[in-house]
């Protein structure tokens, strides 16, 4: 990838689209749900059934696994929950873009007695395996029971969210770990007829959103959801199954002809394949998608090359889709080894935020906004608010005056950093920072490593992680409330917590929030987003996350979906 801002000087001027891009992203609707929804889904106007859509991840090097349970990838997530694996709920796109949610394989969203301790989902009796026979509770209820194992799913949603709000997990680790892992022995589920009952350690009003995540759906019993082979090859129970998959490069779906239309509110069946192209060349795919060449026809980019995007915005119109998200970018410095918090400050001054976007082939004010609270735009109980009342900016000079202040103006401040150097983009945003930094009064050792970064910095014994006191975490929340948010990022101990934070009064504060009466919660939450900020400063809000997505004239209801941050899969379909 060929990027001018690869090569500027942080700060340097560069091209970039103000607040008000032409196209307007709107902010996530949160609490939208219609619990009475029924399959089929409402037809698609001018829908034709039949051929293949292509869709290009330039961004993405896609997911690290396909078992439901383990699955925790932005771009895998919306891929395989849209169309391959099924959960109780789900997410439908409502008349006005707005996400929607809707039963999946349970017949409402859920039923929890009155102080929201105990959730009971009845699971419908139309949905089937891709082999046709019947989805039943019991599946249902040991594909939960898999999510509590954190030494096989350490990535997993389970290892923040079941293992946190579920009863009996002190007791119990899961399927597959411990000397008795029968999901019988744990006590917090049971199926009774067509009903799954989980018993709560606390409060858990939003269990109907986290039910939406595929890790909250069936697994096959026995050996044939085996970990180590099931992460190759999951069964569907969506319309669409797996043909094949190669790591990092591409992952072909193809129909489910055991899937049943009457028994499923929100998806739709209309292509005979989908072909997902991970890590591909971005100025390759935006030419082609520009170019309207018969390729990119029936393609479509979850990305733009920066440089193209007012010729995009001109060029498709209505199929240049600008979709908001639920998504926060952080850089994370090590709280145990970056103890002072004008160290930490100084960091953040000393970010230059802009040359990393447009490194990554991001553009500035679009798909990429200054954030000021952790909570981004959207999401109930957000405060609007900036960090010593100010936005922080690119200012290496602040950043050295922090470091003065702090005892550090002899010399540079030493940082150590890891990077995917697989990836170009990754490369790429690298230099920038360390540029930005060096600028700030920062000495930059980066290390390169040749896998996701994410295996190293959620790995406490990689050796490459142990030296490392700079971090960042993307965060996408599973729905959109503080509890979704926080906690996973600065709870002590959380799996994605790679500042390291911990601070037993923060911890208490969580736990507190979460027994209160549901209408103090969302203000509560924004209250201590804005106190974790002034008061420790330990993870740094780089910039709330939009995203592009560009259509070829032969793609059909070029939409996006708002509750994964991805394209509307589920709606899409082939034009003749």
């Amino acid at each position: 990838m060929t990027l001018a801002a690869c090569t500027a000087s942080p700060g340097a001027p560069h091209p970039r689209v103000e607040d008000d891009p032409p196209a307007s992203f709107g902010a996530p609707v949160a609490g939208a749900k219609d619990p009475g929804r029924t399959g089929p889904a409402a037809p698609i106007e001018g829908a034709e059934v039949g051929g293949t859509l292509t869709v290009y991840l330039p961004a993405a090097p896609g997911p690290d696994t396909l078992d439901p349970t383990g699955a925790w990838s932005a771009p895998g997530n919306a891929i395989q929950g849209s169309l391959v694996s099924r959960s109780l709920t789900q997410y439908a796109r409502g008349p006005d873009g707005e996400s929607v949610l809707v039963p999946d394989l349970a017949t409402d969203l859920g039923r929890p007695n009155d102080d929201y301790t105990e959730w009971t989902f009845t699971i419908r009796d139309d949905a089937t395996w891709e082999d046709g026979s019947p989805v039943t509770p019991e599946e249902v209820a040991f594909g939960i029971c898999r999510s509590l194992d954190t030494e096989v799913f350490p990535a997993g949603p389970g290892a923040e969210y079941s293992t946190h709000f579920f009863a009996g997990t002190d007791d119990y680790d899961g399927p597959y770990t411990g000397d008795d892992a029968a999901c019988e022995d744990w006590d917090a589920i049971s199926v009774e007829g067509r009903d799954v009952v989980i018993e709560m350690a606390v409060p858990f009003p939003d269990m109907d959103y986290y039910a939406a995540v595929m890790a909250m759906g069936p697994a096959p019993l026995g050996d044939a959801s085996e970990p180590t082979r099931y992460r190759q090859r999951p069964m569907a129970t969506g319309p669409y199954k797996v043909a094949s998959w190669t790591p990092d490069e591409e992952l072909v779906l193809v129909r489910n002809d055991a899937w049943d239309a009457d028994s499923d509110p929100a998806r739709h069946q209309y292509a005979d394949r989908f072909v997902f192209k991970f890590s591909q060349d971005q100025a390759k795919v935006t030419e082609m998608i520009l170019s309207g060449r018969d390729a990119g026809r029936t393609a479509l980019t979850t990305s733009l090359g920066v440089d193209r995007y007012v010729e995009a915005d001109e060029v498709l119109g209505d199929r240049l889709v600008h979709q908001a998200s639920q998504c926060v970018g952080t850089v994370t410095p090590d709280y145990r080894k970056i103890t002072d918090i004008r160290v930490r400050k100084a960091l953040a001054y000393a970010y230059p935020y802009e040359d990393v976007w447009m490194a990554g082939g991001d553009v500035p004010g679009v798909t990429r906004m200054r954030a000021g609270s952790l909570m981004p735009p959207g999401m109930v109980g957000r405060k609007d608010f900036h960090v010593d009342g100010e936005p922080i900016t690119y200012a290496p000079e602040r950043s050295r005056a922090l470091l003065a202040e702090a005892g550090f103006a002899d010399e540079p401040y030493e940082i150590t950093m890891a990077y995917n150097q697989t990836d170009p983009r990754a490369t790429a945003m690298q230099e920038q920072v360390e540029k930005g930094l060096q600028a700030g009064g920062f000495s930059v050792r980066s290390i390169p490593v040749h896998q996701s970064i994410y295996n190293v910095w959620l790995d406490p014994g990689n050796e490459v992680n142990q030296q490392l006191n700079l971090r960042g975490v993307l965060w996408c929340p599973p729905w959109p409330a503080g509890s979704a948010l926080l906690p996973p990022l600065l709870a002590a101990d959380a799996p994605f917590n790679t500042a390291h934070f911990d601070e037993p009064s923060v911890d208490a504060e969580m736990d507190d929030i979460a027994r209160l009466p549901m209408d103090r919660q969302a203000d509560a939450w924004g209250a201590l987003d804005e106190r974790i900020l002034d008061d420790y400063f330990p993870i740094i809000p780089v910039g709330y996350l939009n995203q592009l997505f560009a259509f070829g004239d032969r793609v059909g209801n070029p939409t996006g979906d708002g509750a994964a941050g991805a394209p509307n899969y589920k709606d899409l379909f082939v034009v003749p």
